[in-house]
């Protein structure tokens, strides 16, 4: 017998190609707006799939939409439910972020088989924070008993940001040389459950024991809710990180760039940053959407949290399945002018420890690279 293969997305019950594949079908089957252009509402065409939007006078509109998804079985497992809300309004608000939008107000949706007013109170909490840390209003939201269609609750939500016409971010300006600045992830963040509750499974972890590994980290902190060493729970569960601050503040003084006080003077104009994406669902394999034919290579990647180097050793997970399910330190990438590169990573460094410079777009066809030979992607 030959040596086992090691865990891997699709075994946990997650396909991403079949869901590529399900997800282009839904697309080419939608029809076209009813809304024709020049009028509120009206689709504008969007590279890249981070988020959509739509006419509205002077400004677009820009929506996303995204759920918390398998974390929250962790979370119902351990009854702590105090960062799905944070979870859940990152996902959608940090899309945002990608096409210069400014979030500003947030919807939620609950779907559970029994309410439990313990439990909405908790999400309720934890949504509030979400609010705070993203700076948005949350606009409403509706809760759903379905007991004959869900067996576990599920949180979901809508973002809803705005932007000047003409100022969003898509990409289309990337020239080969310019820089990618990478900002640290706060740990897994809401995706690639599915295989890390295969990888609990298979190596018998004790969600409620001190986690396996040291969980220091120098840009990050547990969030704890127990007491005692920080246990594989809290670390597994440690929300997703917000970006709202620094990224708003980051396109917003460079599109205003006035400049004559030094201490609020932009580190470049808003035409040298040239595309955002958020490393989350796919994890490096995202830099495919920004771009149609430029590559990308991570020279100097941030060092992942210990969590992922845990998992892939008790799950058996190579280096470039790690990569393309779980962020691996890495939540969010800028990619600016070469010129401007320095001045905007010391700019965002200082609102955000461990942001740095870690690697270039490259002209040598539509592909990531990295300094990890086995990880390469030509398609998201």
């Amino acid at each position: 017998m030959g040596e086992p293969e090691g865990l891997d997305y699709a075994s946990s019950g997650v396909d991403i190609d079949l869901e590529g594949k399900s997800v282009a079908s839904l697309v080419s089957a939608l029809g076209n707006s009813v809304r024709t252009s020049g009028t509120p509402g009206a689709p504008v065409d969007l590279p890249g799939g981070f988020g959509g939007l739509i006419e509205f006078g002077d400004n677009l509109l820009a929506l996303a939409t995204d759920g918390v998804g398998s974390k929250l079985q962790i979370a119902s497992q351990l009854n702590a439910w105090h960062g799905v809300g944070i979870d859940c309004m990152a996902m959608n608000v940090n899309d945002l972020l990608c096409v210069g939008a400014e979030p500003i107000a947030f919807v939620d949706y609950i779907a559970t088989p029994r309410p439990d007013p313990v439990i909405h109170a908790a999400i309720g909490k934890s949504l509030s924070e979400a609010c705070r840390r993203a700076r948005v209003t949350l606009a409403g939201g509706e809760t759903a008993s379905l007991p004959e269609i869900v067996t576990e609750l599920d949180l979901s939500g809508t973002a809803l940001g705005y932007l000047p016409k003409g100022a969003a971010i898509t990409g289309e300006n990337l020239v080969a040389g310019d820089v990618l600045i990478g900002l640290p992830s706060s740990g897994i963040h809401s995706n690639g459950f599915s295989l890390i509750r295969k990888v609990i499974e298979v190596s018998g972890a004790d969600l409620d024991a001190p986690a396996p590994f040291d969980s220091d980290h120098p840009w990050r902190e547990v969030e704890r809710f127990t007491e005692g060493e920080i246990t594989l729970g809290e670390v597994l569960l440690n929300p997703t990180r917000i970006y709202c601050d620094p990224i708003v503040d980051l396109i917003t003084a460079c599109r205003n760039d006035s400049g004559d006080n030094s201490d609020e003077r932009a580190p470049c104009s808003a035409d040298e940053l040239h595309a955002i994406a958020h490393i989350t669902g796919g994890g490096l394999s995202n830099l495919l959407r920004l771009h149609d034919s430029l590559g990308w290579h991570i020279a100097d990647p941030l060092p992942p949290q210990p969590e992922f180097a845990w998992a892939a050793a008790q799950g058996e997970i190579n280096a470039k399945e790690m990569h393309r399910t779980f962020n691996m330190g890495l939540g969010m990438v800028i990619a600016v002018s070469a010129e401007s590169a320095s001045s905007v990573c010391e700019w965002l460094a200082e609102r955000l420890a461990g942001t740095a410079i870690i690697g270039e777009v490259r002209n040598h066809g539509h592909q990531v690279t990295h300094v990890h030979p086995d990880v390469v992607y030509e398609r998201y």
